[in-house]
C-alpha cells in the first residue's frame, strides 16, 4: 500500500471517528431523549423530574402526635438527608459510589472499569452510579416506557443504559448531592416489606435513620441489591457475610479502624425486628373504620390513599387509646373465664327458652367465604363439602392466652370462635366532639367485625334518657312522683294489640318514686308511663335531634331500647347534655396534609342545638342519679373514681341478656361501651350475669381510673361546669316529696288496671 492510499484510508477513519464520536453520538442521544418514532420510549419530562412520583404510605397521626398506622402497597415513608446517620451515609458511598461527590451523575471511571470486565469476563464493580441507580428507581428505566428497539435485547441494553446517563444528568442539574443521596434511601427496597430507610430502619432495628450505627448500616445497605437473599431474618448466614463485607469497604477506604472493624464482625446480627402490620398496633379497628372514609375522600379529591403519602390527622389520643385497649383485654379476659366456667362444655347458643339451637353452626358457616368457596368448587355435591368442612388442619387461633397452634376443621373453628364474648368501647370529648378512644372488638386479627359503629344492637336501658329527655324538656320535673305499678298500653295494628312491660325483676314494687330515682334504677314501667304522656312520635324526633339515625319504631316498647343502634350513636347523644345541649357529631379527623406537609383540608364537626341549656343540665342531675339514688346502676363505681368527681350514668341490659351496655359522662369525657355475643344468641343463661353493670361497667370503669391516673394526660376529676343561665327547677326533690305526680291520672287509676 502506497503512502498516499495508506493517508487517504487513515483521513477517513478519522473522520468516520470524528463523526461518530461528534456527530453520531449527539443524534443518538437527540433521538433517544425526544423519543424519535416512538423506537426508543419516553423520558421523564421536566415536571416528572422536578416532582418524581414515588409510592409513598399514607400515615394516621394521633392527636399527640403518634403514628396509628399506615395504608400503603409498598411501605415507604420518605425522609431528608439531615434525618440519615453519617454512619448511614459513609456506608452507602464505600458500598455503592464512592465518588459520589465528584461526579456529575456519570463516574467515567468506573464506567470503563465496568465495560472492561464485561469484555474480559472480570466483574470488577459495576458502572452505576448513585444517580443512574436512583433514575432506575424513580422512573422504571428498565421495565417501562420501552419502545420497538426494545425487541433487539442488546441495543435495548444500551437504550436503557443512555436513558440512565440521560436523566441522572438532569437529576444531578436539579438536586443537591444530598437530596440524591437522599433519593435514593428513600425509593430502595430492603425486604420484609419495607421500601425505604425509614421504614426499613424501624422493621429491623426499631430505630430511626438517625440512630443507625455501623453495624446496623452494613445490614441494610448491602441488602439493597438483593433484598431476599440477604434479609437478616430469613437468611442470617448470608445476610452476616454480605454485612462483613460492606464493613470491609467502610475499613478499606479508611473510614473505621482495624479495632473496630475486628469487634464489628464479630458481632451477632442485634434484630429487634417487627413489620408493619394492620393486624396489629394501636387502634386497629379505628384504622379499619377511617379508611372508607378516607378512601372516599380521595376519590372525591384526585388522591391514591395508598400511593400519595397523605398526613391524616386524627382526634385519637394514643395514652387514651392504650388505656381503652388495656381496660378491654383485661376485663373480657376475666368476663371470658367466667362465660366458659358457667358453659362449661355446652354451646352458648341458646333460645329464648334457655335450649341450645338446633343447626345453630351449619346455618352459620354458610355464611362464610369458606363456605361459599366450596359450594363453587362442589356445586351439587353437598357430601363434598360436608368432607371438607370436618377436615381438620392446621392453624393458628385467638386465645386470651397468647395465638394458638391447633388443629380443626372449619366447623370446629366456628364453634371455637363463636364461644367468645365480643365489646366495643368508645370515648369522645363531650366539649370538641373528637374521638379520643376506640376499640371495637376483641381483637382485628381474628375478630374483624366493628361493635362501635358498624355494629348495631338493642340499648336496652341505655334508651331511657332520650324518653325522660322529652318529658324534661315539655315541663316535667326530675322530681316528678310516679307509682311504680303494672300498666297495659293498647298498640293499634299489633298482636296482641296490648303491651304490658315488666321491670327486669319481674315484680312492681307499688313505690310512689321520683323519675330520677326511677331511671337511676331502670324501672321500665315508670319509663313506659313518661312514655305514654309524651308519645313515641315525640322520642323519636327527640332522638334524631341527639343524633340517631338508625330507624326507630314510633312504638310505645322504643322507651326499653328495642331499636337497634350503634355505640357511636349512643355516646354522640350523652355527650350532648355535657356540651351544654349542642349536639355534636363524634369526629375523629382534623386535617389532611400532602406529603410535603401542605394542608389540603380541615375538618370541623357538625354541631347544631338540640336543647336548651336547661335541660341540657337538668338531665346532667338525672343520670347523676345512678350514682346519687339508693339503688342506683352506678352507686357501686369505685369510691375514689366518685370522690370530688361529677358522674353521669346509665347502665342497659336487653332481654335475656344479651347486650350489656353501660354510658357514662364526666366534665372532660363521655364514654360507653358495649359486650354481648358475636349473635344474640350467644349469651349467659341467666340475665343477672349478662347485665350492663357486671358485663360492660367495669370496663368503662378500668379505663377511667386509668385516665384520671395518668400524669401524662390533663384529665382531672372534675365537677360539671355550672350552667350559664339560672335553673328554675327545684332539684331538691325532698322539698317537694309526696306534692309530685298525686293529680295525674295514673297516679290515680294505676291500680285499677286501665289500659293506656
Amino acid at each position: 500500500m502506497n503512502q498516499k492510499k495508506y493517508v487517504r484510508i487513515m483521513s477517513l477513519f478519522l473522520w468516520l471517528l470524528f463523526c461518530s464520536i461528534f456527530i453520531g453520538a449527539p443524534t443518538f442521544i437527540y433521538l433517544v431523549k425526544n423519543d424519535s418514532l416512538g423506537f426508543f420510549g419516553g423520558l421523564p419530562s421536566l415536571s416528572d423530574l422536578e416532582k418524581p412520583k414515588t409510592d409513598l404510605s399514607s400515615e394516621l397521626i394521633s392527636a399527640d402526635g403518634v403514628s396509628l398506622g399506615k395504608y400503603f402497597r409498598k411501605n415507604r415513608t420518605a425522609i431528608t438527608y439531615d434525618e440519615l446517620s453519617p454512619e448511614l451515609i459513609s456506608t452507602l458511598l464505600v458500598t455503592e459510589d464512592y465518588r459520589f461527590k465528584e461526579h456529575s451523575g456519570i463516574d467515567l471511571k468506573a464506567l470503563l472499569r465496568a465495560i472492561f470486565g464485561k469484555l474480559t469476563f472480570q466483574f470488577k464493580g459495576g458502572g452505576s452510579t448513585l444517580t443512574m441507580q436512583l433514575a432506575e428507581n424513580l422512573y422504571g428505566t428498565n421495565s417501562q416506557n420501552q419502545g420497538a428497539i426494545y425487541s433487539f435485547s442488546s441495543l435495548g441494553q444500551i437504550v436503557t443504559k443512555l436513558k440512565e446517563w440521560i436523566i441522572a444528568f438532569q437529576l444531578e442539574q436539579s438536586y443537591t448531592k444530598e437530596e440524591i443521596l437522599a433519593m435514593y434511601l428513600n425509593t430502595v427496597e430492603y425486604g420484609s416489606n419495607s421500601f425505604g430507610i425509614q421504614v426499613a430502619a424501624k422493621t429491623f432495628f426499631n430505630k430511626l435513620p438517625s440512630e443507625l450505627d455501623y453495624q446496623e448500616s452494613a445490614s441494610l445497605i448491602g441488602s439493597i441489591n438483593k433484598p431476599t437473599r440477604y434479609n437478616p431474618v430469613y437468611n442470617p448466614n448470608d445476610a452476616k457475610a454480605k454485612r462483613t463485607e460492606v464493613l470491609y469497604n467502610l475499613l478499606k477506604y479508611d473510614i473505621i479502624k482495624r479495632s473496630l472493624y475486628d469487634s464489628l464482625v464479630q458481632k451477632p446480627l442485634l434484630l429487634n425486628y417487627k413489620v408493619d402490620n394492620q393486624h396489629q398496633g394501636l387502634a386497629t379497628y379505628f384504622r379499619s373504620v377511617i379508611r372508607n372514609r378516607l378512601m372516599n375522600w380521595c376519590k372525591e379529591n384526585d388522591y391514591d390513599l395508598f400511593n400519595d403519602g397523605l398526613k391524616i390527622y386524627t382526634t385519637l389520643d394514643s395514652r387514651l387509646q392504650k388505656h381503652a385497649e388495656t381496660a378491654v383485654t383485661e376485663e373480657m379476659s376475666r368476663l371470658q373465664a367466667l362465660f366458659e366456667v358457667h358453659w362449661e362444655d355446652k354451646n352458648p347458643w341458646i333460645d329464648e327458652n334457655n335450649q341450645e339451637i338446633k343447626g345453630f353452626l351449619e346455618n352459620a358457616i354458610k355464611r362464610t367465604a369458606t363456605y361459599k368457596n366450596l359450594q363453587l368448587k362442589f356445586s351439587g355435591n353437598p357430601d363434598s363439602i360436608k368432607y371438607y368442612l370436618e377436615q381438620p388442619k392446621k392453624i393458628k387461633v385467638f386465645s386470651w392466652d397468647g395465638e394458638k397452634d391447633t388443629l380443626l376443621s372449619p366447623l370446629d373453628s366456628m364453634r371455637y370462635y363463636k364461644r367468645f364474648l365480643q365489646a366495643g368501647f368508645l370515648a369522645m370529648d363531650p366539649n370538641s366532639g373528637h374521638i379520643k378512644a376506640w376499640v371495637g372488638g376483641i381483637d382485628y386479627k381474628y375478630f374483624q367485625y366493628d361493635h362501635v359503629k358498624q355494629g348495631k344492637r338493642q340499648p336496652g336501658s341505655t334508651f331511657k334518657p332520650m324518653v325522660y329527655t322529652v318529658a324534661i324538656d315539655n315541663g316535667y320535673s326530675p322530681c316528678y312522683e310516679v307509682v311504680d305499678a303494672a300498666v297495659s298500653y293498647t298498640v293499634p295494628g299489633q298482636i296482641p294489640p296490648v303491651w304490658r312491660p315488666n321491670n327486669s325483676s319481674g315484680k312492681y314494687s307499688g313505690e310512689v318514686m321520683t323519675i330520677r330515682q326511677a331511671m337511676a334504677r331502670s324501672v321500665n314501667s315508670i319509663t313506659a308511663f313518661i312514655m305514654s304522656k309524651v308519645g313515641p312520635s315525640n322520642v323519636v324526633d327527640y332522638a334524631r335531634k341527639l343524633g340517631f339515625t338508625s330507624p326507630l319504631n314510633a312504638v310505645p316498647s322504643l322507651c326499653l331500647g328495642t331499636d337497634d343502634v350503634s355505640l357511636y350513636e349512643l355516646v354522640g347523644a350523652y355527650a350532648t347534655f355535657v356540651n351544654k345541649g349542642n349536639f355534636t357529631k363524634p369526629e375523629y379527623i382534623t386535617k389532611i396534609a400532602d406529603n410535603n406537609g401542605n394542608i389540603l383540608q380541615y375538618f370541623i364537626p357538625e354541631t347544631r342545638e338540640a336543647l336548651n341549656e336547661q335541660t341540657a343540665n337538668l338531665m346532667l342531675h338525672m343520670l347523676k342519679g345512678a350514682i346519687e339514688e339508693r339503688g342506683g346502676s352506678g352507686v357501686s363505681l369505685d369510691p375514689w373514681l366518685k370522690e370530688n368527681n361529677d358522674i353521669g350514668a346509665k347502665t342497659g341490659t336487653t332481654q335475656n341478656g344479651s347486650d350489656g351496655w353501660f354510658v357514662g359522662v364526666t366534665k372532660d369525657l363521655v364514654a360507653g361501651t358495649w359486650v354481648g355475643g358475636d349473635e344474640r344468641s350467644i349469651r349467659f343463661r341467666e340475665w343477672i350475669l349478662g347485665q350492663g353493670a357486671r358485663t360492660a361497667r367495669p370496663i368503662w370503669q378500668n379505663f377511667m381510673l386509668k385516665a384520671y391516673q395518668d400524669s401524662t394526660l390533663d384529665y382531672e376529676r372534675a365537677l360539671f361546669t355550672p350552667p350559664s343561665i339560672q335553673i328554675n327547677v327545684e332539684l331538691d326533690c325532698n322539698i317537694y316529696k309526696g306534692t309530685y305526680g298525686k293529680d295525674s291520672t295514673y297516679y290515680d287509676i294505676v291500680n285499677e288496671g286501665d289500659i293506656f
